[in-house]
């Protein structure tokens, strides 16, 4: 997702917050089955390089659950924490497929 108004219309949909991050999932409703992932980090979780490392983890753990558990025709955001600079990526990844777990209900 590019557009800040696809951010903006994500924060109505359904919420799943986590140790590392929120998650965010929105059903578009436009019958289009495609996926689509936002990913955003503030300067409040630290420096460019912060950021930039927590990006890239966040684009890492969308390619390997949201093929397998995400949600079809939906916008997925993931909002970065502060805390989820010194997680575990294989207890970021067991929180994503929790937190879509939330969602799906």
């Amino acid at each position: 997702m590019t557009q800040r108004r696809d951010y903006l219309a994500a924060n109505a949909g359904r919420r799943a917050p986590m140790p590392g991050f929120v998650l965010l999932v929105r059903d578009r409703r436009d019958d289009d089955p495609a996926m689509r992932i936002g990913i955003t980090v503030s300067k409040k979780v630290g420096n460019a390089v912060i950021r930039n490392r927590m990006k890239r983890r966040f684009r890492e753990l969308a390619r390997a659950i949201l093929p397998t558990d995400g949600v079809a025709g939906a916008d997925h955001v993931l909002i970065g924490r502060a805390s989820g600079i010194e997680r575990d990526f294989s207890a970021l990844k067991a929180d994503l497929a929790r937190a879509l777990g939330k969602v799906k209900r």
